[in-house]
C-alpha cells in the first residue's frame, strides 16, 4: 500500500473559501483504499466551526524552529469517510477571524503550516510516499523537502505533486522578508528557484521543486504556458512542460442529484424532466418575483462578480440582454461595480431581472435545478464547476472556450444534433451576446432539440470517481508502481 499525505489550506466541510476546499475534501474519499492510505492535512483556524472541532482528538504536540523563532505544533486527528484528517494548531497564526487575511501576515502563516507538516510526520507514524500539496500556501513544502529535510534518512525519496487551482494567487512578498521568515538560505532565492522579478515566489519554489505539476483541466495546462495566461511564470511553465498535466475536478453526485435535492420542491431525473424542471422554474419566477411563465427563456449566472468572470462583456450589453424576450436570475457577490450593475438593472426591469447580491446555497441549487440555461463568459477559468452542476441540473451552459469550460462543455451542432452547451471564442461582449440568442432562439424555436441537449448533458458523468482514476494512474507513475 502506497502513502499519500493532501496539504491544503482549505478542506470541505471544515473551512471553505473556493474551488480548493472541494478538491481537498472530496478526492481523497474516491482514491482506492485498497491500494493507498489517504491522509489530509490543513491548519486548525479558529473560524472552524465547533460542530467539526468537537470531532478532533489531540494527537501530539511539539516546538519547532521556523527561521530564527521557536514554535509551537499541536497536531489534532479525526476520521471521516475512510480518510484521516489532521489539524495543525498554533493560535498565533491561526486566530483569525477568516482562514486568509494581510499577504504579509499569510506569507508567515503558511511558512510555519509548510514547515510544520514535514516536522510532524515522524510524530505520525505515517511517512508519505507522496505529498500532493495544492496552490501557494504549501509551496514551500518541495522546497523544505529538498533543503533542511535530506539530511535525516526519513524524509529522503519522499516525492511530491503541486497543483495549481489558479496561477494568478502565487504568494509574492519581499525577498529579505521571506529569507528571514523561512529561515531558508541564499542560495535558494535565486532565478532559477525562488526569485522572481526582485521578489520571493511561494508558488514558484513548489513548481521548482515538486516532481511533478497538475491543475484542473487540459487546455488550462496549456494556457499557462502562453504569456496571455501565464502570469509571468508561462516560461517556467514551459520548461516543466514534461512534468505537467491537467485533470478537470468533479462535483460531489451526493449533494448536486435532482432526483434527492432537498432545496427543490419538485425533484426530477433524466427521465422526467420535461415535465417537472418546468415546475421548479416557476417555483422560482414566484420566488424571485418575476413573470410566472414557465414557456421564458430563463438564463442563471451564479458566481463571484468579478472581472475573472467575463461580467465586463455581461456590462457592455446588459441592456440588450434585458431588452431581448429573456429573464436572468443573478446570485453573487463580489465587486460594488458590479453589485450595483445588477441591482440597477433589477429596478429597471423588475420583472426580468432578479439579483440575489449574496450567497446562499439553497437558493444556488434552485436556480441550477430551474433555470434553462446557464452564462459562463469567463476571461480565464481553470476549472469552473457551475458548469458540471448546471449540467447535472439539465440546465445547458453557454460558455466562453477556455480552460475547463473548454474541456467539460461540448458545443452545440445543429447538422450533427450533437453537444451539450454553446460555447464562443473570443472575449468579445457581441459575440457571446450573439451565442445567448443563438441559444435563445433552438430553446424557443426547435424544442426537441434543446431536449435532447438537456439528455445528453444530464448522462455526462462528472463525479469526482473519474478525476479519481486518472489522479491515482499518475501517482503510480511517479511513484514507480
Amino acid at each position: 500500500m502506497k502513502n499519500i499525505l493532501f496539504a491544503a489550506s482549505e478542506c470541505v466541510p471544515f473551512i471553505k473559501t473556493g474551488g480548493l476546499a472541494d478538491v481537498a475534501g472530496e478526492l481523497p474519499k474516491y482514491i482506492d483504499k485498497e491500494k493507498y492510505d489517504v491522509r489530509v492535512i490543513l491548519p486548525n483556524y479558529r473560524a472552524i466551526p465547533e460542530q467539526y472541532k468537537k470531532d478532533f482528538s489531540y494527537k501530539t504536540h511539539f516546538y519547532m524552529e521556523l527561521g530564527w523563532r521557536q514554535q509551537y505544533v499541536g497536531i489534532l486527528e479525526t476520521k471521516r469517510n475512510g480518510v484521516t484528517f489532521y489539524l495543525v494548531d498554533n493560535e498565533f497564526y491561526f486566530n483569525g477571524d477568516k482562514p486568509y487575511g494581510q499577504i504579509h501576515e499569510d506569507i508567515e502563516k503558511f511558512a510555519f503550516f509548510c514547515r510544520a507538516v514535514l516536522s510532524a510526520l515522524p510524530l505520525l507514524d505515517f511517512r508519505p510516499d507522496l505529498i500532493h500539496c495544492n496552490d501557494w500556501q504549501t509551496g514551500l513544502i518541495p522546497v523544505y523537502l529538498n533543503d533542511s529535510f535530506q539530511a535525516g534518512g526519513f524524509y529522503q525519496g519522499i516525492k511530491s505533486v503541486m497543483t495549481i487551482h489558479n496561477l494568478k494567487f502565487q504568494g509574492i512578498w519581499d525577498k529579505k522578508k521571506v529569507r528571514d521568515i523561512t529561515g531558508l538560505n541564499d542560495y535558494y532565492f535565486a532565478p532559477d528557484k525562488l526569485e522572481a522579478y526582485g521578489d520571493a515566489n511561494y508558488l514558484k519554489g513548489g513548481i521548482v521543486y515538486a516532481d511533478y505539476i497538475t491543475t484542473v483541466s487540459e487546455t488550462y495546462a496549456k494556457e499557462i504556458q502562453t504569456p496571455f495566461y501565464g502570469e509571468k511564470l508561462d516560461g517556467l511553465m514551459r520548461a516543466r512542460s514534461n512534468n505537467l498535466c491537467g485533470i478537470v475536478n468533479g462535483i460531489d453526485y451526493d449533494e448536486y442529484n435532482p432526483a434527492t435535492d432537498k432545496y427543490i420542491k419538485y425533484p426530477f431525473t433524466a427521465e422526467n424532466f420535461r415535465k417537472e424542471k418546468s415546475k421548479n422554474k416557476k417555483e422560482l419566477q414566484k420566488e424571485l418575483g418575476l413573470e410566472v411563465n414557465d414557456k421564458k427563456f430563463m438564463v442563471g449566472l451564479v458566481s463571484r462578480l468579478t472581472d475573472q468572470k467575463g461580467l465586463d462583456l455581461v456590462e457592455c450589453v446588459m441592456e440588450e440582454l434585458c431588452a431581448d424576450d429573456m429573464q436572468l436570475v443573478i446570485l453573487g457577490t463580489g465587486d460594488p461595480k458590479y453589485e450595483n450593475l445588477f441591482r440597477h438593472y433589477e429596478w429597471k426591469y423588475h420583472d426580468r431581472v432578479s439579483s440575489s447580491i449574496y450567497y446562499n446555497n439553497e437558493r444556488a441549487h434552485r436556480i441550477y435545478a430551474s433555470c434553462d440555461a446557464f452564462l459562463m463568459p469567463s476571461l480565464f477559468e481553470p476549472c469552473g464547476l457551475s458548469q458540471l452542476m448546471s449540467m447535472r441540473y439539465g440546465t445547458i451552459p453557454i460558455v466562453r472556450e477556455t480552460g475547463g469550460l473548454n474541456d467539460t462543455v461540448e458545443p452545440y451542432n445543429e447538422y450533427e444534433s450533437t453537444g451539450t452547451g454553446f460555447g464562443f471564442c473570443n472575449y468579445n461582449a457581441h459575440e457571446m451576446l450573439a451565442t445567448v440568442r443563438y441559444a435563445k432562439r433552438i430553446f424557443y424555436d426547435k424544442k426537441r432539440e434543446w431536449n435532447k441537449m438537456v439528455d445528453r448533458a444530464m448522462a455526462k458523468d462528472f463525479s469526482w470517481a473519474g478525476s479519481a482514476k486518472k489522479y491515482e494512474e499518475l501517482y503510480d507513475r511517479i511513484l514507480g508502481c
